[in-house]
């Protein structure tokens, strides 16, 4: 397998969500892309980083409104991305304006969220990349609460755990598990290299049957 670039950076350039779910069906784990219908709401990209994780709960009154999901914000380390598990709870705007400049501020690349959002006309001016289930305009005050950080949760069926890769662009969203990170980037890269060059011998006049037979990539 061809060396990859260790940056974050430089992997999101190149990456996609088909692919990555490609090989990790490859490696048998053929059940990482989220079964919840995550649509990207702000921002254009492709939002790959590390997941920062926070649990949901919906509340009535909440004594310390704000305090959990400020200290995960708080802590947001450069291409982070903030995995809100809020079971598609609809019940309020989980995240919004004020939430993504302080995330960003703190290098964070987007955020992923099990639930609806709010602010996405602005959020999407400062091209802060977001994917959740909805929208809705309430606040969360009372509504709804973080019960713990950087923690496990899961989302769509698929467990989530504190520095998980996560990736998520128009086809929808994916969990990279550490133990076979390396690995799955490696096959991922390579397998972008191969749709490179099948592609190009397809727009040249190929057969694609006669590609896939040569080359073994659809």
């Amino acid at each position: 397998m061809t060396a990859i670039p260790l940056d974050i950076v430089s992997l999101r350039t190149v990456l996609y969500t088909a692919v990555v779910t490609d090989v990790l069906d490859a490696l048998g784990l053929r059940s990482q892309a989220f079964a919840a219908a995550l649509s990207r709401r702000s921002g254009m990209g492709v939002l790959l980083g590390r997941a920062k994780t926070t649990q949901w709960e919906d509340c009535e009154h909440d004594d310390r409104p704000y305090e959990l999901e400020l200290v995960a914000v708080d802590e947001c380390r450069r291409d982070d991305v903030i995995v809100a598990a809020a079971a598609g709870s609809m019940r309020s705007g989980i995240w919004g304006e004020l939430l993504s400049t302080a995330a960003r501020n703190r290098g964070c690349a987007g955020a992923l969220i099990d639930g609806a959002v709010r602010d996405v006309a602005a959020m999407d001016a400062m091209g802060f990349l977001v994917f959740a289930r909805g929208t809705s305009p309430l606040d969360s005050l009372h509504r709804q609460r973080v019960t713990a950080v950087d923690v496990p949760v899961e989302i769509g069926g698929v467990s989530i755990r504190p520095g998980d890769l996560v990736i998520a662009d128009a086809d929808g969203a994916a969990v990279i598990p550490r133990e076979v990170e390396q690995e799955a980037l490696a096959r991922a890269w390579d397998k972008v290299t191969a749709e490179n060059v099948v592609r190009n011998e397809i727009r040249a006049g190929s057969k694609a049957a006669d590609v896939f037979k040569k080359y073994g990539v659809l």
